[in-house]
């Protein structure tokens, strides 16, 4: 029984990253849909859970894998370097969190596998197919999300210039939420199926599985757990992403989560674990930009956008030097 312990212990750290996750990164699914007052908070949320699951059961689990054997060798590490990665992720997404500040897990966690994995086995654990495809992820969630939400932005503006306000507002309240619906489905499809990846690589490590693969009693757990995370902590992260970056109606809220999801999608098929919280932060500067450049609240935006660029460094030291006390100690 004792024997057990260490692993009941990681994958318990895993539920609790994923936990947070819910506070800092799922919120984005839903943040333009509360934001324009087409659903409900609790409405939104509970949408937002079920389509997670329904993303990360439908689309298979390729970004998992890439997470779970393409980011670090996992012959090469062991459970200690998962948990030092996860005890990162949970130390800099609270503090995110405190300020209101969307962090992306996704490279939270990338982060914190490589830091620790390079401190356990130096720099021949690190794979550069999976990184290869982090740094093609930077570029959908960036460029993608941005550009593909001010033309789409630009379009609806043009083939809606002779039409009423009231129009619009009422046809695309309806619209958007399917638009939400969307893109909580691809945020399953690829932010839902990271920690599942880490959570099975504890499993492999802790020699439960015989190979890397994902069961669905653990889709089903992390989806749950991420869902409550959302219901728990996550108003103030949709208060940032869907107020104060620039004023939302409901047809900036459609445009931005088609173009999002549109990119998110695309790159879960592609098995490229991408940032959702990049990607749907730069949608929505896009929009704004669409309207005029002035009505981007830039300050705001360049807060978010340090939060996403020391998350790399921070993570990845801090969970360099837990597995480096952890490998002294044990």
């Amino acid at each position: 029984m004792l024997e057990a312990l260490p692993l009941a212990l990681v994958l318990l750290l895993v539920l609790g990253a994923e936990f947070v996750n819910g506070w800092t990164d799922a919120p984005n699914a839903i943040a333009t849909v509360i934001s324009t007052r087409v659903l409900h908070p609790y409405r939104a949320v509970l949408m937002a859970a079920v389509l997670n699951i329904a993303g990360a059961l439908i689309t298979g689990t390729a970004v998992a894998a890439t997470i779970g054997k393409g980011i670090v060798r996992p012959e090469a590490i062991g459970l200690p370097v998962v948990a030092a990665a996860m005890i990162a992720i949970i130390a800099w997404s609270t503090i995110a969190y405190r300020f209101g500040l969307p962090t992306s897990e996704s490279h939270a966690l990338i982060a914190g596998l490589a830091g620790a994995g390079l401190v356990t086995a130096g720099p021949s654990v690190l794979l550069w197919e999976g990184w290869r495809k982090v740094i093609l992820g930077l570029g959908f969630s960036t460029f993608l999300g941005f550009g593909l939400a001010l033309v789409v932005m630009l379009l609806l503006y043009n083939l809606l210039r002779r039409a009423g306000p009231s129009f619009v507002r009422r046809f695309f309240g309806r619209l958007q939420i399917l638009s939400a619906a969307f893109m909580a489905f691809s945020h399953g499809s690829n932010d839902g199926q990271k920690f599942m990846g880490a959570f099975a690589l504890a499993l492999v490590l802790g020699g439960k599985l015989p190979s890397f693969q994902v069961p669905l009693w653990v889709v089903l757990l992390c989806g749950l757990v991420v869902g409550l995370g959302t219901m728990y902590g996550g108003w103030r992260i949709m208060r940032t992403m869907g107020f104060q970056i620039t004023k939302l109606e409901p047809v900036h809220g459609f445009a931005a989560e088609s173009s999002a999801g549109f990119a998110i999608t695309l790159a879960s098929f592609l098995g490229i674990p991408l940032s959702t919280t990049h990607t749907i932060n730069t949608a929505i500067m896009g929009v704004g930009a669409a309207r005029r450049f002035s009505a981007v609240r830039w300050g705001v935006s360049r807060q978010i956008v340090l939060a996403w660029l020391i998350t790399f460094p921070v993570c990845g030291a801090l969970a360099a030097l837990l597995a480096l006390v952890f490998k002294l100690v044990f």
